[in-house]
């Protein structure tokens, strides 16, 4: 099973708890980079069964950098199994709603109908399409990867995530209202030189990207 702790959750020194609903700035979309946990955990039985790129969350984010959670206590999807063509498991959408579902006004319903559409509103570059082999990017080689991929995006909507200089996700910034793509506020980034990128299935040799 996927765990929350696998993808690095942010520090909680920037949340807002018990925030009122609704107050926020736009959406910031994590969407992790599932074959990441694979390598980490080794065992095909822990790996998301949706390969490449999974929607950890949409989450309320303010300009600030500043973000809130656990804005109220409101029951989650009444299926939520509905969403795992997308999330991994019933759990980490469970959280999601508890923790960032929860600050918008919308019901559980509409907020994973949001983030269907802002995830299905991402074009994924074909590099990391079925890759079979590690490969090694600069953090602004895989934003501008995204960039070309998506060409309507603005200048500093795509964000790379990474934790010991491996790729862990890819962040854009969504309007609040309509979903359209902006340039982030105070995200953090990652600012390692290079990042291992791990392949869907078992590395067998590193190389360098095209």
């Amino acid at each position: 099973m996927l765990t929350l702790c696998a993808f690095g959750l942010r520090a909680s020194a920037q949340e807002l708890s018990k925030v009122e609903p609704g107050h926020f700035d736009y959406y910031l979309l994590n969407l992790s980079w599932s074959p990441e946990f694979c390598t980490l955990h080794d065992t095909d039985a822990q790996c998301a069964p949706r390969p490449g790129f999974i929607v950890h969350g949409l989450w309320p984010e303010n300009n600030d950098g500043t973000w809130p959670a656990f804005c109220a206590e409101r029951p989650g999807p009444t299926h939520p199994e509905r969403n795992l063509d997308i999330t991994p498991n019933a759990s980490l959408l469970a959280h999601e709603w508890a923790k960032h579902g929860t600050c918008t006004t919308l019901s559980p319903e509409d907020f994973f109908t949001l983030e269907h559409r802002a995830f299905h509103s991402i074009v994924i570059p074909t590099l990391f399409a079925d890759l079979d082999h590690e490969v090694m990017l600069k953090p602004e080689e895989i934003v501008d990867l995204f960039a070309k991929a998506n060409p309507t995006f603005p200048t500093g909507s795509f964000v790379v995530s990474c934790g010991n200089n491996r790729l862990t996700a890819i962040e854009a910034c969504l309007s609040k209202d309509t979903l359209k793509p902006m340039t982030c506020g105070e995200v953090h980034a990652c600012h390692a030189q290079v990042v291992r990128i791990a392949p869907e299935k078992p590395a067998a040799h590193t190389t360098t990207a095209p």
